[in-house]
């Protein structure tokens, strides 16, 4: 699924992959969150309701430009640098080229169905 991702006012965009968990978070759409940088290499966000983790992973290995689910925080987290594997973390999809450094400055992202 296409998505798009507005970060102080630039549109990116992005995909989502066909896993039970990223179609469960693609039907909140579209919100608004609140981020909160996190080891100077992620922006976390609350998620209004927990999402199905049926048939993930253990857990994942981040790279930039990630958008992912932490399952034990009930937290979207998204990657503007390298993050080593966290158990709990499930990959919903990726951001297009240049959708990480404006992450890197940004406190609040919308996020919504493609256009």
């Amino acid at each position: 699924m296409n998505i798009r991702l507005t970060l102080d006012g630039h549109h990116i965009a992005a995909t989502l992959n066909d896993s039970p968990t990223a179609r469960d978070f693609a039907a909140q759409l579209p919100l608004t969150l609140s981020l909160r940088d996190l080891n100077q290499a992620e922006k976390i966000a609350d998620l209004p309701r927990k999402l199905s983790t049926s048939g993930a992973p253990e857990g994942a290995d981040p790279e930039v430009g990630d958008l992912a689910y932490y399952a034990p925080w009930n937290q979207l987290a998204t990657y503007y640098r390298d993050a080593p594997y966290a158990t709990g973390l499930v990959i919903l999809g990726h951001m297009a080229d240049g959708g990480a450094e404006q992450l890197a400055t940004a406190d609040e992202i919308t996020i919504e169905a493609a256009p």
